[in-house]
């Protein structure tokens, strides 16, 4: 009988250790970004800024997550109409805030361009 409880003990623990572990493995983090333009760098940098909020709220709501913790993160820039910013076409200095990290640069059709980037962790 002693033999039963031992085992139905150790079956408990190690079902507790299987939980503990999930419940782990489902944190994590993930960078988003957010891109927009504007027709100066303050409305750029609000439309990115907003843009990556909208891109958090999806992503909440698509894995269905409740809280999550926002870090500002420099994210690659994102452009429209180019493979890539060249290092002359930045508008310095990038805007950092406890939620984002934005780097604007020139764009093509618009003035300035801008991509703000986080880090979400739940």
């Amino acid at each position: 009988m002693g033999s039963y409880w031992r085992a139905f003990a150790v079956a408990f623990v190690a079902a507790g250790f299987c939980l503990a572990y999930g419940a782990t493995a489902q944190a994590g983090c993930v960078g988003l970004s957010g891109t927009a333009d504007g027709v100066d760098k303050r409305t750029a940098v609000a439309r990115s800024q907003n843009a990556l909020k909208e891109a958090i709220a999806e992503y909440k709501a698509s894995k269905r997550i409740r809280s999550v913790s926002i870090s500002p993160m420099r994210a690659k820039p994102q452009p429209y109409w180019r493979q890539s910013v060249s290092p002359s076409l930045y508008q310095k200095p990038d805007v950092v805030t406890s939620r984002g990290h934005t780097v604007c640069w020139s764009g093509v059709v618009s003035p300035t361009v801008c991509t703000t980037g986080a880090k979400v962790c739940w």
